[in-house]
């Protein structure tokens, strides 16, 4: 089987060839409201639902991890909205696709002490299904403290799963890929078992899958993040793309395609929070540019067209 390239990028050897290459982008705040003043930010790409655009974004108070998920429509004057009579699901980090017709939302469940419903434990990615964001139903659970799990329909019909195992087989965070025929085979050991894309992250670095999207040459455009720590301690994210063979199994090298120096200084929810950013989908259009939705600081939503990424992986 045909593995990925044997040298791996650093995130600062990865930096300096996006800083090396540049290019103009236009960057967009996404406005808010009928939230009660909290943050909303780890956003959706948006997707047509009933011929109305909607994203789901993650809804808290700066000082909590305790969030909800929203579905949010746009207003004519520019605000998102949560949309009308619609339920909110106590998960973080939202993430959404298709799989043969049907919408598949999932989101990150935290999980906290017996003695104390204030801390943090654990966490669970669940998974629901439905044809209208109205008769949604659970229908999965990925195994405890795995984020970063994401779907696709391949161009066979089948699907595959991107996982993030960590630990004594993913050290800080790698990701994993398997393929499965039906989502009736969404269930932990699938998750447990799926083979790890190796040679992407070193040692001391980490990263995820976000949104995965079908090429036209059937291979797997994988937005995500590439993570690390600097000397101080200091957490660093940046958005990140590649391509998979789902065949073969074999990658691209990762490349960085955006990082927080491309937003305006704002507020974050903790200062080692800063330099962090959240990719949440991708918009490919059909004149060689992309729209990135992202979440900022773990406190703001933006969206920034840039040069699609996928383009040279479909060669």
């Amino acid at each position: 089987m045909t593995r990925s390239p044997a040298k791996t990028a650093t995130c600062n050897e990865l930096l300096d060839t996006f800083y090396a290459n540049l290019r103009p982008v236009h960057v967009e705040k996404l406005v808010f409201s009928g939230v009660g003043g909290r943050d909303v930010y780890n956003i959706t790409a948006p997707f047509l639902h009933d011929g109305e655009e909607v994203i789901l974004g993650r809804v808290e108070e700066r000082d909590s991890e305790f969030s909800q998920v929203f579905f949010f429509t746009f207003r004519e004057d520019g605000v998102w909205i949560p949309r009308e009579h619609t339920h909110t699901y106590n998960l973080q980090d939202p993430c959404v696709t298709r799989i043969k017709g049907e919408l598949i939302v999932g989101g990150v469940e935290v999980i906290t002490a017996g003695d104390n419903p204030q801390r943090i434990v654990s966490w669970v990615t669940q998974f629901y299904r439905g044809y209208r964001i109205d008769s949604m139903r659970h229908f999965s659970s990925g195994p405890g403290t795995m984020k970063d799990i994401r779907l696709i329909e391949l161009q066979d019909g089948r699907i595959g799963v991107l996982t993030r195992p960590q630990g004594d087989r993913g050290g800080r965070g790698q990701i994993g890929f398997t393929i499965i025929d039906s989502l009736d085979e969404l269930n932990e050991q699938t998750f447990l078992e799926a083979e790890i894309l190796h040679n992407q992250f070193v040692q001391e670095e980490w990263g995820g899958a976000n949104e995965a999207t079908l090429l036209s040459n059937g291979h797997v455009g994988v937005l995500g993040h590439i993570a690390c720590f600097d000397r101080m301690g200091q957490k660093h994210y940046y958005a990140m793309v590649f391509s998979l063979n789902p065949d073969t199994f074999e990658t691209t090298p990762i490349k960085i395609i955006a990082a927080r120096s491309d937003f305006p200084i704002g507020p974050g929810k903790r200062p080692e929070l800063q330099d962090v950013i959240f990719s949440g989908g991708l918009v490919r259009g059909k004149d060689g540019r992309a729209v990135l939705s992202v979440g900022v600081s773990d406190a703001e939503a933006y969206r920034i067209e840039i040069p699609d990424p996928f383009i040279e992986y479909e060669v």
